[in-house]
Order: structure tokens, then C-alpha cells, then sequence
């Protein structure tokens, strides 16, 4: 298969599926069974590995893992009052408390197991901690850590899986369909059937990355103002679909 895919265009592709996914909730609250709605979640599944393989290739590239990190979890804390506002079960300024209303799942946006994720891989790749007890202690943290929120702690896990299996797409793909499908059977029995099943979908996005040519972009300007575009999308575009839900 060629790489004909650098990582700007997948990271485009990823934040198309993500809005298209997004509108789908705004248009069709709850689980709608009509062929456009779960046309679009599918579409929406492309979103989350994809994001997950280039948080788990940031862990590889950065200079500075430290600034890295932290810009990760800044960015998990403005997610956060931007996805409960954007929320079908956004009431008012208190929805912005975690479990203040509702149950203990999707308490908080998805960049926040993202950047869990990251730690994850961090503590998986370290060589301070030599302990495998330890290593396997501090994940299980992380998942309980991790677990309120959108995709649960199965977005740190499947960032794990695609960076202590860098270069072996199979791998990493058959690792990101076990958590995800473990998350699916959750899914199918806590919420709704049809949309457990339709988590599945995520298997669409591995053709995309096995056309990853290794690259970040042609032109440098470009890749800084894309750089910062990715981390401001997420956030803005919640905010504004939860305006027009909330004022319209």
C-alpha cells in the first residue's frame, strides 16, 4: 500500500469525522436509529484511533516531553467546560462539575484519557521504574483515573498500544480492536445495542494509517499553524454546537 497520507492530512481527516460525529449528537440526540445519524457516528469512529496513534507518535517526536505533557493536560482542563457545554445533558453553570448531575461515565472529554494516555506510555517506556509490578500498578491507576470520561480509560489504552508497538500496524491494530471492543460489549449491555456494535467502526481508520508515510507536513509554516489548529478545534467547535443548542 503506498503512504500517501502525512500526518497533517490524517489529523484533517480525523477532526472531519470528529464534527460530522459531533452534528450527528446535536441533530439527533440519543441514540437515533435512522440510516443518517449512524451513518455519521460511523463516520466518527475514524476520530479516536487516529487521534491515539499520533498521541502515542507525538511521545516519539517531541523534543520536550515534559512541555508536551503538560500542553496535553492544559488542553484536556479547556476541553472539559467546552464538552460539558456542548453536552445534551448540559442544565447550567453546575454541569460543569464533575458528577454533579448524571452517572460516572463521560464526565469529562476525551482529551482527558489522551493525555493519561501519554503518561501511560510514559510509564510503560521508562526505564526509571524497573519494577514490573510497579508498571503495571501505576497503568491500572491511570484506568480508574481515566475511566469518567468520553471513551473511558480505553483511549489510554489503545495510545499504549500504538506506541509499545510503533511500526507494527498490525499489531497496534489488533491490540486497539480488543480495548475497543471491550469498551463495545460495555456499550451494548449499559447503552444501547446498535451503538455498541457501531463502535466496532473504528477498524475503518486502520487503512488510513497503514498509508502514513512517517511525515508531519511539506511546509514548516504550515505544520505550526496546524500544530495549534488541532488543539483550538476541538474545543471551539464544542463551544459553538453547544451555543446552538443551548441559545437555538
Amino acid at each position: 500500500m503506498k503512504k500517501t497520507l502525512d500526518a497533517n492530512q490524517l489529523k484533517l481527516i480525523a477532526i472531519f469525522a470528529m464534527t460530522v460525529d459531533h452534528i450527528a449528537w446535536l441533530l439527533f440526540p440519543g441514540y437515533a436509529k435512522g440510516a443518517l445519524p449512524v451513518v455519521m457516528h460511523i463516520i466518527g469512529r475514524l476520530t479516536c484511533p487516529i487521534m491515539c496513534y499520533f498521541i502515542a507518535e507525538g511521545y516519539y517526536h517531541t523534543r520536550n516531553i515534559h512541555k508536551y505533557t503538560f500542553r496535553l493536560f492544559l488542553f484536556a482542563v479547556i476541553s472539559h467546560f467546552a464538552y460539558s457545554f456542548a453536552s445534551n445533558d448540559f442544565v447550567d453553570a453546575r454541569s460543569f462539575i464533575p458528577f454533579y448531575f448524571g452517572g460516572i461515565l463521560n464526565q469529562t472529554s476525551v482529551m482527558w484519557p489522551l493525555a493519561w494516555g501519554l503518561v501511560m506510555l510514559r510509564v510503560a517506556e521508562s526505564k526509571k521504574i524497573t519494577s514490573g509490578a510497579v508498571r503495571v500498578l501505576l497503568i491500572l491507576l491511570i484506568c480508574l483515573v481515566s475511566f469518567p470520561s468520553d471513551w473511558s480509560c480505553i483511549a489510554s489504552l489503545c495510545v499504549l498500544a500504538f506506541g509499545t508497538n510503533r511500526g507494527d500496524l498490525k499489531t497496534q491494530g489488533r491490540w486497539m480492536l480488543f480495548f475497543v471492543a471491550l469498551y463495545a460489549v460495555v456499550y451494548f449491555f449499559a447503552l444501547d445495542k446498535l451503538y455498541g456494535i457501531l463502535q466496532l467502526a473504528v477498524a475503518l481508520s486502520l487503512p488510513l494509517l497503514a498509508r502514513y508515510n512517517g511525515q508531519r507536513g511539506k511546509n514548516a509554516r504550515v505544520n505550526n499553524f496546524l500544530k495549534w489548529f488541532f488543539y483550538l478545534y476541538y474545543p471551539l467547535h464544542l463551544t459553538i454546537l453547544g451555543a446552538i443548542r443551548y441559545f437555538g
